[in-house]
């Protein structure tokens, strides 16, 4: 089974443009990521488990399928939930979960300062968000962090990945399915994606970007 999905798609190049556009104001940049949510989270749940259930149209009985898992949306604090709404539209019954990281700006790596994970009731399928996979750290702390609650299937949706950050998520969880609209060869010396985007989190909030 394949494990990196790279999402191809007219609209996905298109939308793309606008989210690496420095130039693009806040409001359109939500928007973009909003439809890139939507395009990569289709291609996410193509394949779900689906039972038969029995409803009653205005015109007659009628045999249809409905999901039978448990689905959990786990956006990573804080550029994570800029794509909880599009996702919450394709699965309105899922459960949204938050985990919180920061970026140590010395040494790149993640910091959690915010899990209310309760003890039970992990669903069947969880899905990461988080707009951009830099370096793999944050991915690797939550994806751990929803193994050890009892997740039995975890997927992680991205806007941009880097191939370090792929190759490092890749490695330490081949079970572990990653969903992306575009893949960037490289990061720089502050570990921020290349080409990539910028901040997302600042630029999806509209707060004062770092120099």
């Amino acid at each position: 089974m394949k494990r990196v999905s790279l999402i191809t798609h007219p609209l996905v190049d298109h939308h793309l443009c606008t989210v690496r556009d420095q130039a693009t104001c806040s409001s359109e940049f939500r928007a973009a990521i909003s439809r890139l949510s939507v395009l990569v989270g289709v291609h996410a749940t193509e394949d779900l488990a689906t039972g038969p259930k029995k409803i009653q149209t205005p015109i007659c009985e009628a045999d249809c399928r409905a999901l039978s898992v448990n689905v959990g949306l786990v956006p990573i604090l804080r550029a994570g939930l800029g794509m909880v709404e599009p996702l919450q539209n394709l699965l309105p019954d899922a459960a949204v979960w938050h985990l919180g990281m920061y970026r140590n700006e010395e040494t790149a790596e993640p910091v959690g300062y915010y899990d209310k994970l309760p003890q039970k009731g992990a669903p069947n399928v969880a899905l990461v968000l988080d707009p951009m996979l830099a370096t793999g750290g944050s991915v690797d702390m939550v994806v751990r962090r929803l193994q050890s609650w009892g997740v039995d299937e975890i997927r992680v949706l991205s806007i941009i990945a880097s191939q370090a950050g792929i190759d490092r998520v890749s490695k330490d969880f081949p079970d572990v399915r990653l969903y992306v609209a575009a893949i960037d060869p490289s990061l720089n010396d502050q570990s921020f994606i290349v080409p990539g985007l910028g901040d997302a989190g600042d630029r999806i909030f509209a707060t004062p970007q770092k120099p």
